[in-house]
Parts: C-alpha cells; sequence; structure tokens
C-alpha cells in the first residue's frame, strides 16, 4: 500500500495512524483529519484512498459517533485490525521524570492510566483535545514542567523523549480498528460482513432477526443498537457476522432478514482478523 493515502482523525502519531501503518505498511501517506465526520468526507470526496476508524475499545466500548457516520456515508469495510493500547509518558528533551508536575492528553487516556497518578499525586492530569496532539504542543511550546500520554510513535514523530513506557493500569487494553473505502476490495480467507437494519415493529421480532443466522449456523459476533435519530423510540441494530457477503447461506440469511426489516444496508465483507467481536 505504498503510496496510499490514509485518513484519520488526530495529529500525526495518533494510535489511529498506528493502526494503519500495522496494517497497510508504513510507506502510506497519513492524512491527519480534524474530526471523523471531515474524515468521512475526505474519502467519500477521493482526497484519500482510504480512512481508517476506532470502532470499539475492550475497555469502554463502541465507539457511537462512527455507527452513525457508517449509515450516513456510503463507505465500505474492508478490512479491520486490533491494535494494543499502550501509553508512554512523553516529554521533551532535557525534562527529567522529578520535574513533570502537568500531564496532557485524551480524557480517556487520562482516566486509562489512574493508577499512575494515584502513586504520583504530584503530578496533575490535564484534559487535551487529542494524545498525540499533546506531545505536539509540548514540543512546540517548550514547557519544561510537563509531559503528555500518547503513543510511543508520536514521540518519535515529534523527537521527544519517552520517559516511562507502558504506564496504564490495565494491559488488556487493545482498540478494534476499521479501514474504509470506496468501494469493496477482494480478499481470501475468513471473512466477517457487517450490516445495519432496522426493525418492523411486533412481538419477538428481534428473536427473528437473530434467528435467521442461527438457523444457518452463522456466528452472530456483535449487535449493537442506536437511536434512529428520525423517530422516538426507533432504532438502528449493526450487527457483525462471519461469512461473505458472496456464500449462499449468507444470501438467505439476508433475504430472510429483509422480510422482517424497515431497512437493511452492508457495510461490507472484509478478512476476519479479530475473533470475538
Amino acid at each position: 500500500m505504498a503510496g496510499k493515502k490514509v485518513a484519520f482523525q488526530g495529529e500525526r502519531g495518533a494510535y489511529s495512524e498506528v493502526a494503519a501503518r500495522e496494517l497497510l505498511g508504513k510507506k502510506i501517506i497519513p492524512v491527519p483529519c480534524d474530526s471523523f465526520e471531515t474524515l468521512f468526507q475526505i474519502v467519500v470526496n477521493k482526497k484519500a484512498d482510504f480512512g481508517i476508524v476506532p470502532i470499539e475499545n475492550s475497555l469502554v466500548g463502541s465507539i457511537h459517533k462512527i455507527y452513525d457516520l457508517l449509515l450516513e456515508h456510503e463507505l465500505k469495510v474492508i478490512d479491520e485490525i486490533q491494535l494494543r493500547v499502550s501509553h508512554c509518558l512523553i516529554a521533551p528533551p532535557g525534562v527529567s521524570f522529578k520535574h513533570i508536575s502537568k500531564v496532557y492528553s485524551h480524557p480517556m487516556a487520562l482516566d486509562q492510566c489512574r493508577n499512575f497518578f494515584k502513586r504520583n499525586k504530584t503530578i496533575a492530569p490535564i484534559s487535551y483535545y487529542d494524545t498525540a496532539g499533546a506531545v505536539k504542543m509540548l514540543a512546540q511550546s517548550g514547557l519544561k514542567n510537563s509531559a503528555a500520554l500518547a503513543s510511543p510513535y508520536a514521540a518519535e514523530i515529534y523527537k521527544m523523549k519517552k520517559v516511562k513506557k507502558a504506564i496504564e493500569d490495565e494491559k488488556t487494553n487493545f482498540t478494534r480498528f476499521l479501514l474504509l473505502g470506496r468501494k469493496a476490495a477482494a480478499f481470501k480467507g475468513k471473512a466477517k460482513t457487517s450490516i445495519v437494519f432496522s426493525l418492523k415493529n411486533g412481538p419477538g421480532v428481534l428473536f427473528k432477526a437473530l434467528s435467521v443466522f442461527a438457523l444457518r449456523d452463522i456466528d452472530l459476533t456483535k449487535i449493537e443498537s442506536r437511536p434512529s435519530r428520525k423517530k422516538a423510540w426507533q432504532y438502528y441494530f449493526y450487527a457483525d457476522f462471519s461469512g461473505h457477503i458472496s456464500e449462499e447461506r449468507v444470501n438467505h440469511a439476508l433475504d430472510h432478514l429483509a422480510e422482517i426489516t424497515h431497512f437493511i444496508k452492508v457495510l461490507g465483507s472484509y478478512p476476519r482478523r479479530v475473533d470475538g467481536v
């Protein structure tokens, strides 16, 4: 994937960029975006070849904004990757740990390192809009009493010092990312398919929806509901399951599902690289 432009939310060195490099190689052309909405628009408008977005974290759950944007835009999920999230304490060159009194980072990253701040009560956590953005700010400001929490790669990007490594509370902190493109990509091997649908009203309708997969021995690996925003108390259901849209049993399942839904959209069939989700 050398020379391919990949859009992601955040500054250079963000975990999304790290995920893109692991999935597509180190020769991608990174395209930082200020928001997820901008990311989707850039890919739709062909200003980037792909986009990469976090869809869920093993500790905090799903990123609901991404589900809403997948429904709104005509992009396909073409791959996935699971990234181990490990936070580094990063400071400007020459700044030692004993001089650090403030640590900047995204609120989620700060929350994932609570034990560090309990052990170091003289260090104050300061919320910032982005993990890598906090490193960039320190590199530009020259603050001598401050550090940031971000990926090890962010330290390399901004030529900063990794003061401490892996200071997160939980070592089971993983984020699943989806790679998005304008059209489906061919591949070989195990597949996963993601869909979104809304159900007709009626008794047992959700049970019937789930049964279309169980009857065909299709492994439904995830289901998530989101408000439709079009009518109060109506919902969209997002589901992942094992199998490819080209398989006969998958086609039969989706045809069966269509009988009890108002709406159904296939978000993509892609290589199954993450089991259990």
